[in-house]
């Protein structure tokens, strides 16, 4: 599983041109999901996302968290994240999971995510979407999970 987690002040993800999703101060987060996935990878990698400390204390230190300032969460899943370069020039997406257990487990983050109190707001799974944001730094993170699990 693999989080792209990107500090924002404010994104939107729209299909077809309506807007289906939108946040203030937060996180973005794109979501890539492979077969070899579990809900308890999931949980470890929901868990290091909520926890994680990048929006600058009263110091400018890196030091307070998403419930300390209040942010949102935009979920976007994105199987392009397991995109596969090694050979020539287009890629190859056979390691991204199979539709049917990316969306399941893309619901499923979604839920630990607003069971844990917060506002979240997603994309489509499966749409042509497309996303604007305002990153907050810039301040972009990647987790692995084949480096945190």
């Amino acid at each position: 599983m693999k989080f792209v987690i990107q500090r924002v002040n404010e994104a939107s993800v729209a299909v077809d041109g309506n807007t289906i999703g939108a946040i203030k101060k937060g996180f973005l987060v794109l979501i890539g999901v492979s077969d070899s996935d579990t809900k308890e990878i999931a949980d470890k990698m929901v868990k290091k996302l909520l926890g994680l400390r990048i929006f600058d204390d009263e110091n400018d230190k890196i030091n307070l968290s998403l419930t300390d300032v209040g942010g949102e969460l935009l979920l976007i899943s994105q199987f392009t994240l397991y995109a596969n370069c090694k050979k020539g020039y287009r890629p190859s997406f056979t390691d991204a999971g199979a539709p049917d257990f990316a969306n399941e487990m893309y619901e499923y983050i979604i839920a630990k995510c607003r069971e844990e109190g917060y506002h979240v707001e997603t994309g489509e799974f499966g749409a042509d979407m497309k996303v604007s944001l305002l990153n907050d730094g810039p301040f972009t993170i990647v987790l692995d999970s084949a480096e945190i699990c």
